[in-house]
């Protein structure tokens, strides 16, 4: 049975719901595919006349025609030097963290001896240039510029550039806590340019300009994802991240204002942000709601926050317990997950799919979009049952490296022969067995 009760944020009781929780989970419409035609265009453009369709794009999408696509030295040290006391050391406390973190996220180098002389090691070598995409719409996102900048910079990564969208509110520039938050990584390779014709610089290089790079990561707005799905093969890229998402594990011993509090947190990303609920609690649901009433009236973004916990996306789930509710947030899979709930760790030990777990009440996920050391790039829309956050390991390629000597191939080289001809590919078998002979 589902039963739908409207309020700020609609209840969607699954308390008798049958076990495949995932058709009632509440999800954002979001067609990549039809945005995918919107942008092939655009993207054709870039690759056929480069800053030309950079500038023609800028002055159309972000209504400014930057006086260089390439962000000036003297922009990015000017943008630092401008930074106030308070964010400056918010700053680099945030960088200071994700870099520690990072560093433990380096994958050590393997090593397997099969038999004397037969040695397969396993490389972690990091990509030569990557493309890291910064978001400038609603919300200027410096922070996504560390999330990115620094697991690649851990990793080795030699060339690294940012590209994020001119605001003509700064004449033509990318907003400049995102130039500082540049400056202070030590990254002078930064754009003006947005949207999916970011993408298509990177992942086709613009002669005279921006050379092609091998990955492009980041988040971005469904003409963003759209366009790294359709050039993806001609880039690598990260992940199709889609609207944010919270999900809230909560029983009685939650505290609803500061459940209200984080659902609202990331309602006011994006109207399309989802914020989710799950509890067992009847008592902490008619605590919620009047908290949610009371503090998005408050809020700046009052619009943008009601938008997103009255659409189709955000809900309360009601469950029987705490063993449905786990199942449940297991099912929706979400990019950011709280566990607010007596024995905190004990129920996050149980979890399986989640970008991030946020563990009992004073880990809420803003201090993870900042200063917590983890990433705030992480699977969205259910993906976070198969894929990672951004971290060092998204920045390495792993090669396996065959060392054999001659007694160790001699070894196994009837077994290779045996295996090439079963595949009728006697030329592989031969590869060994000219090496049979004298």
């Amino acid at each position: 049975m589902l039963r739908r009760i409207q309020a700020v944020l609609k209840t969607l009781d699954l308390r008798e719901f049958g076990e495949d929780y995932r058709a009632a989970m509440p999800r954002a419409a979001l067609d990549v595919a039809a945005a995918m035609e919107v942008v092939r265009p655009i993207c054709q453009a870039v690759a056929a006349r480069g800053a030309d369709a950079l500038r023609e794009y800028s002055e159309r999408f972000d209504k400014v025609a930057p006086a260089a696509l390439r962000v000036p030295a003297s922009a990015l040290a000017e943008a630092e030097a401008g930074l106030g006391t308070e964010l400056r050391e918010a700053f680099w406390e945030s960088i200071k963290r994700r870099t520690s973190v990072a560093k433990t996220e380096l994958v050590a180098q393997a090593r397997c001896e099969l038999a004397p002389g037969a040695v397969v090691s396993q490389w972690q070598l990091p990509v030569g240039r990557v493309g890291l995409y910064v978001p400038g719409g609603l919300a200027p996102l410096a922070s996504s510029v560390l999330m990115n900048v620094i697991p690649a910079q851990v990793a080795g990564v030699a060339s690294i550039a940012v590209s994020s969208p001119p605001q003509a509110e700064y004449g033509g520039l990318p907003h400049p806590t995102i130039l500082a938050m540049c400056q202070l990584l030590g990254v002078d390779e930064v754009y003006a340019v947005g949207g999916a014709q970011a993408v298509a610089m990177f992942a086709y290089g613009v002669a005279g300009l921006c050379p092609q790079v091998d990955l492009v990561t980041g988040p971005g707005n469904v003409y963003v994802v759209a366009a790294k799905r359709l050039l993806r093969g001609q880039v690598g890229i990260d992940s199709e991240a889609g609207p944010t998402e919270i999900a809230i594990l909560a029983d009685s011993t939650a505290n609803p204002t500061h459940v209200a509090a984080d659902l609202i947190s990331q309602a006011e990303h994006d109207p399309m942000a989802a914020a989710v609920l799950v509890t067992d609690s009847a008592e902490l649901i008619a605590a919620v709601i009047p908290e949610l009433e009371s503090q998005v009236a408050q809020t700046k973004h009052v619009e943008r926050v009601r938008a997103a916990l009255t659409g189709p996306q955000s809900a309360i789930i009601r469950v029987r317990d705490l063993d449905q509710g786990i199942d449940v947030v297991n099912a929706y899979a979400a990019e950011h997950l709280e566990i607010q709930t007596a024995d905190a760790a004990k129920v996050a030990a149980r979890i399986r799919n989640a970008g991030a777990i946020f563990v009992g009440g004073w880990s809420p996920v803003s201090l993870g979009d900042y200063t917590a050391g983890s990433t705030h790039v992480l699977p969205t829309g259910g993906c976070a049952c198969h894929s990672s956050g951004l971290n060092v390991k998204s920045f390495l390629k792993a090669v396996h490296v065959i060392e054999y000597d001659r007694d160790a191939l001699l070894e196994v080289a009837g077994l290779v022969e045996t295996f090439a001809l079963a595949e009728d590919l006697p030329a592989h078998g031969n590869a060994i067995t000219v090496r049979r002979n004298p």
